[in-house]
């Protein structure tokens, strides 16, 4: 990569403008780039597309090394809550394999749970990302749930919701022929739709569980 695009690049990456972290949504085209942005491609000697190029490579990098980074935090909170929270056992199947279509299994004495958890620290804007192999699971087991916590800048539980299944079939990509099929998809979540708490696993908290698993936010 040439050097003005690096430096280009990584000037956005670590700017802190209040844009960039939107730029998914606020920037689609090379003429929707802030004036700040445009004039500091232009002292590096780079055009509007080369410059809207670099600004989608820095935000997708940044983006995935944040949504690893917030996906981990996030499943190890609800793990850590859910251990002493919910009767039963509890297991965090992802951390040994992705093949399961879900991440944690709380197994009650009397019902199951199978809980695909997406994490978020944004007010106001709830993007989650789901794999094919997450939503075929959906699809076939009625023990799967979709589960959304949102942390503090801390990584502390302050909500947590649960997606319908219904919401996300409507939602997600359709196959168009046999050739072609999606793997990944993201989702943008209005507020007004999930659902707070955990309703799969409401009968099997005990009495002492955290008010954040029924749907109270965290004070």
């Amino acid at each position: 990569m040439p050097v003005n695009c690096r430096v280009f690049e990584a000037a956005m990456a670590q700017s802190g403008v209040p844009w960039f972290q939107d730029a998914d949504l606020l920037i689609r085209r090379p003429d929707e780039l802030p004036e700040d942005a445009l004039r500091a491609a232009e002292s590096l000697g780079l055009g509007p597309e080369e410059a809207y190029a670099q600004v989608s490579m820095a935000w997708g990098k940044v983006d995935t090394e944040e949504r690893s980074r917030i996906g981990s935090a996030g499943e190890l909170a609800l793990l850590d809550l859910l251990s002493t929270a919910a009767e039963g056992r509890v297991e965090h199947v992802a951390a040994w394999s992705d093949g399961y279509g879900y991440d944690i299994f709380v197994n009650g004495y009397h019902h199951s749970a199978h809980l695909e958890v997406k994490t978020t620290v944004r007010v106001g804007r709830l993007t989650v990302y789901i794999s094919r192999n997450e939503y075929e699971t959906m699809l076939r087991d009625p023990a799967w749930e979709l589960v959304t916590v949102r942390l503090t800048p801390e990584l502390k539980i302050r909500a947590v919701a649960a997606v319908p299944k219904d919401w996300i079939a409507d939602h997600v990509p359709s196959d168009r022929t046999a050739r072609g099929r999606w793997q990944s998809c993201r989702l943008d979540i209005p507020p007004e739709v999930p659902v707070p708490g955990i309703p799969s696993i409401t009968s099997i908290l005990v009495e002492s569980a955290p008010q954040v698993l029924r749907g109270v936010p965290a004070a």
